[in-house]
């Protein structure tokens, strides 16, 4: 590049071929520091300080918004030490000769956008700088963090006409760009990030520097609100950096500067701003007040809460479309809100402002005249289900605000069915499972055990082996499971359970991934389909409890007719041994219920030879379930109350509806506790029945030391 420093066109395939050079170094360092790079690191780093202040008028261009090649090289120069500050920092002992050089290019590069992303980059090294031990003598006295604050990290941190500008033109992306972190690439963003890495080594220096800068902000302010607003927004950005010393999307700051008073600020400079009129002539300053609420929501006490909690309700009035987003927004946030394993606010709390919390969400949304505009802001539909669930113990009030906004389910199915059918006819993989589950819930909202015409035209294509694989079998299974609830007759008429059947055997049994869904499949086929047995614990308990099949010994003679003694060699192998592992409220219910019928009602299992092989270790096998803990459920919260939109992600393999779980049949519905069903269903047996039983119970000293307080609980004499 020397030598072609005023030829125009060498020095831009140069310039080119240089930034290439520059990402293979980088790509080849970051997994790890190669030997040949270790040993070389002084040229190498000779040529990066080089290009770092190497300028060169035929490499500038003359647009002030798109980034030049020279622009390019020196942010991927500072991408190259960001790595080694990072990562080799005890190998990279020619950092300290960096530091001037980072300095001096954010003190002296330009306003304009395209150097942006230099800026941002140049940030981060120093960053990574001023976090190193080695590195302190550099940063560690007055004068020098001073310097860093005022000349480097305020100019950067002025709110810009293009900020102003995306306010404006598009507030969607300036709402997700703020909140979603999307906006790494600003200088506001990479300047409080800055702020953050002087404040973790020199707290207390930097916090005193920039709060006597907060002040005289709001000061110049005051001088004259109208015209110096800006600073203001500088003064409200600059106390959330120094005082969030650390924060996560889901519980806003978790960490706060011990030095700073933020409940203190908030009453003298921002709660004014929620008070004034919301379609004040400032909504930047509006968006300023209701961001700080919702980044300080934990700091603030429930009281505080409840008294700000009107003010934003009534921000979903304003016209401006940024303002009305974030009232929602930090509503629905704060209504997360939970103390250990309780929600913060219950629907006593939210009661008087529910009915206008809906009827103003959905005024919103409907504002939309597009579907891509209905669905642009999902914030809005966020918050109105936060609304609903934490309400939805007083919904009756609302009813006909939510049922105005909601559509008819067969006309919802009609407008579904459509765009299904293309995603599937068409294999768009991202979304079937996303389809499979939704039809699976619409399908449970039916009645009757028959299929309306939709529903059957899709079956077929459904139960097809090839659209059985890894990431659609979970939401599969869930909706044929939603066809054997709702249309097993229409099944059973078309002869379409042994397609189910072969599913069952050629994807899931054999398979130790999917192994539990084929066991979820086979529940809901027997106590779907009668007289359909297969080997499993759950499901073996589930068929002795199910009397539609004729009661225990149907089971046992289908086993013995296969090979006689196969019953009880499947018992004593399987069964017994998975007993206590039933650990699952519904599961340990149904699983002592169907224990005592085998126990109680099979003639065979009261005759040789099982009564003599099989009976007594099946009733201590018994006894051990019922003796088990229960899980501890009454302290858990409802998982719909515990679902977060904001931890949800994008999963290749299967991507769960949480709000969409099934609900789970219990079958001993109607049922004592088991204790109390067995002492029952023993003292009811023939007298004869009663005193063989009475001889084998007494060979067990465990069996003799439960059932007595079984009796006793059920209040009926000891057999």
């Amino acid at each position: 590049m020397e030598e072609n420093v005023n030829n125009p066109a060498a020095i831009q395939v140069l310039a080119r071929s240089l930034n290439l050079l520059i990402k293979i170094f980088y790509d080849l360092n970051c997994q790890d520091l190669p030997e040949f790079f270790e040993d070389n690191m002084a040229p190498f780093m000779s040529l990066f300080e080089k290009y770092l202040i190497y300028q060169n008028p035929l490499l500038v261009t003359d647009d002030d918004e798109e980034e030049g090649i020279l622009e390019q090289i020196k942010t991927n120069i500072c991408s190259v030490l960001e790595l080694y500050g990072s990562r080799y920092d005890e190998s990279f002992s020619l950092l300290p000769q960096f530091v001037p050089i980072i300095v001096n290019l954010l003190t002296t590069t330009g306003s304009e956008l395209k150097y942006d992303g230099l800026i941002c980059k140049a940030f981060a090294v120093l960053t990574i700088f001023v976090r190193l031990e080695t590195l302190k003598p550099i940063f560690d006295n007055e004068d020098a963090l001073k310097n860093m604050c005022e000349k480097i990290a305020l100019p950067n941190v002025v709110i810009r006409t293009v900020d102003e500008e995306l306010f404006e033109d598009n507030p969607i992306e300036y709402i997700r760009r703020d909140l979603e972190g999307s906006d790494t690439d600003t200088r506001r963003r990479s300047a409080a990030d800055f702020i953050k890495g002087l404040l973790e080594r020199y707290e207390q220096a930097v916090t005193k520097i920039m709060s006597e800068h907060i002040y005289n902000y709001l000061m110049t302010y005051n001088s004259n609100p109208t015209e110096h607003w800006r600073y203001k927004n500088t003064a409200i950005f600059l106390s959330v950096a120094i005082s969030s010393l650390s924060s996560t999307a889901q519980q806003g700051v978790t960490k706060v500067n011990a030095l700073v008073d933020v409940i203190d600020f908030f009453s003298r400079h921002v709660l004014c701003d929620l008070q004034s009129d919301v379609n004040s002539d400032l909504p930047i300053l509006k968006v300023d007040a209701i961001k700080y609420v919702y980044t300080f929501r934990n700091q603030l006490t429930k009281e505080q809460l409840l008294t700000v909690f009107p003010l934003l309700v009534k921000h979903l009035e304003s016209s401006n479309y940024v303002v009305h987003t974030y009232a929602a927004i930090a509503i629905e946030r704060i209504l997360f809100i939970r103390q250990g394993k309780l929600m913060l606010f219950t629907s006593e709390d939210i009661k008087p402002y529910a009915e206008t919390l809906l009827s103003q969400l959905f005024r919103l949304i409907e504002q939309g005249q597009t579907p891509e505009k209905l669905s642009e802001n999902d914030y809005l539909m966020k918050a109105v289900m936060r609304v609903i669930i934490i309400s939805r113990s007083d919904m009756m009030p609302y009813v006909n605000v939510i049922m105005g906004k909601l559509t008819a389910l067969t006309e919802f199915e009609n407008m579904c069915f459509g765009p299904f059918q293309t995603i599937l006819s068409q294999e768009v993989q991202e979304f079937s499972p996303y389809v499979f589950q939704l039809l699976a819930q619409l399908l449970e909202q039916h009645k009757g055990t028959e299929l309306t015409g939709s529903y059957v035209s899709i079956l077929n294509p459904i139960l097809n082996p090839s659209l059985w694989e890894q990431g659609n079998i979970p939401a599969l299974v869930r909706l044929v499971q939603a066809y054997l609830d709702k249309g097993v007759t229409t099944i059973m008429a078309n002869n379409q359970l042994e397609s189910i059947l072969g599913i069952f055997q050629q994807k899931l049994v054999y398979s130790r991934q999917f192994d539990q869904y084929a066991m979820l499949l086979l529940r809901t086929i027997t106590l779907r389909v009668p007289l359909f047995t297969r080997n499993f614990t759950n499901w073996m308990t589930l068929c002795f409890l199910n009397e539609n099949m004729g009661g225990p010994d149907t089971i046992v003679r289908v086993y013995d007719g296969l090979q006689p003694g196969l019953f009880g060699q499947i018992m004593s192998l399987f069964v017994l041994p998975d007993l206590n592992k039933l650990t699952q409220p519904v599961e340990k219910r149904t699983g002592a219920a169907g224990i005592i019928h085998l126990l109680t009602r099979s003639e065979l299992m009261l005759q040789q030879p099982y009564v003599d092989s099989l009976w007594l270790n099946t009733l201590l096998a018994l006894l051990k379930l019922i003796e088990l803990p229960f899980p501890l459920e009454v302290e858990e919260l409802d998982e719909l109350y515990t679902f977060d939109l904001e931890e949800g992600g994008y999963q290749t393999s299967f991507a769960k509806l949480t709000t969409a779980n099934p609900v789970t049949e219990d079958p001993t519905v109607g049922l004592p506790p088991g204790p109390v069903y067995l002492a029952q269903q023993l003292a009811q047996l023939p007298q004869d029945r009663r005193n063989a039983l009475k001889h084998l119970m007494g060979q067990s000293e465990e069996a003799m030391t439960f059932l007595p307080r079984y009796f006793e609980q059920a209040k009926i004499p000891l057999i």
